[in-house]
């Protein structure tokens, strides 16, 4: 049966109806199509562009295709509609188009440096096996790749870039090849620098960012994904490792102290700026609405991030809005999210697929 919805919709601030024919949008009425929301403020799907369903709370790899449906629904139920999975030990291509499960777009395993990053979750690979590596997991996503840029290095005490610079360089190369836009993980500065040079694709979280390199990224269109919820968790981490590594800690306390500005410094220059909770590992799924107002306290307007979080985001992830022939993601809310962006805590109505959730 074909759905009806009538309410305000955005981006283009228009009173409209909506007729949703399996997973499709039309404007053309459709001839006794149920009614199932009328009145309120109608958003395409929400996204949440930085998160992990293949790695389960304490940064374990999940065990089966049920721990990451479980994982999706509790995003889904916020209504976030679509997400890009930055990395999963897990494969679980069997979801990509199951009814219920958000839009995806995947990256295979994470590519990281030997015994430098979370045990069991990446492919630890040296240099000479980087470029290759990177080339079989662009076939292991559907159309993104996920480097590890740096870590702690125990030998220096800080964190430092994964390997030389001309590694890194061929490991985007060998993404763009291989038809994947390259993802990199990415905490310090001088590694930030290296892969935004090498026309990396998207930054995650982006701590080190200069305002020179934030113009770079504007000039290039390289995308910032600020993952502002993992960032919170800096001073933990700190603290933890400050016994053994006190450069280390001091150096990750002040990378968020500074964050929110270089978000900020980032937005005011034109950088794509996505939203991203990095739910899986520490961070747990469901927190999209959360990550939205941080992006709003670090000084980005409120319409802008809810740009970053639905019409935009799914924009450059492929995923057609609430356009004639764009896919039936939806969600409905009482109050208009650009006045108070809270207003996405609590959707009235969720739609995915042509399916009512909510």
């Amino acid at each position: 049966m074909a759905l009806h919805v009538r309410g305000t919709v955005l981006p283009d601030d228009q009173v409209r109806d909506i007729w949703l024919v399996g997973d499709r949008v039309t404007f053309e009425p459709v001839a006794e199509a149920e009614t199932i929301a009328s009145g309120g403020f109608v958003v395409p799907g929400l996204v949440d562009a930085h998160c992990h369903l293949g790695i389960a709370l304490g940064a374990k790899p999940i065990e089966s295709l049920d721990q990451a449906r479980e994982l999706a629904a509790i995003d889904r139920d916020t209504g976030v509609l679509a997400l890009r999975d930055a990395g999963s030990p897990y494969p679980y291509p069997e979801l990509d188009d199951e009814p219920g499960i958000p839009r995806l777009a995947r990256a295979g395993r994470h590519v990281a440096p030997p015994r430098r990053y979370l045990r069991d979750v990446g492919i630890e690979v040296p240099a000479q096996d980087v470029a290759a590596t990177v080339t079989a997991q662009a076939k292991a996503g559907t159309g993104w790749v996920k480097i590890v840029g740096d870590w702690i290095d125990r030998s220096v005490g800080d964190l430092a870039p994964s390997w030389d610079a001309a590694t890194m360089v061929a490991a985007v190369e060998a993404a763009h090849v291989a038809g994947a836009r390259a993802a990199v993980h990415t905490f310090s500065e001088e590694a930030v620098e290296i892969m935004v040079r090498a026309g990396v694709d998207s930054v995650e979280h982006g701590t080190g960012l200069s305002l020179d390199l934030i113009d770079e990224m504007a000039r290039r269109g390289t995308a910032l994904v600020p993952t502002m919820i993992n960032i919170r968790t800096f001073g933990t981490i700190a603290e933890q490792a400050r016994s053994k590594f006190a450069g280390y800690a001091d150096h990750m306390v002040a990378l968020q102290d500074r964050f929110p500005s270089v978000v900020r410094a980032a937005h005011e220059a034109g950088v794509p700026i996505y939203v991203g909770t990095d739910a899986g590992g520490g961070i747990r799924h469901g927190q999209v609405a959360e990550e939205m107002l941080y992006l709003h306290e670090a000084g980005i307007p409120a319409v802008e991030v809810l740009a970053s979080a639905s019409w935009r985001a799914r924009e450059w992830l492929g995923f057609p809005g609430l356009v004639e022939g764009g896919l039936a993601d939806l969600v409905v809310y009482d109050a208009d999210p650009r006045e108070d962006l809270r207003v996405v805590r609590a959707p009235r109505r969720i739609v995915l697929r042509g399916a009512v959730i909510r």
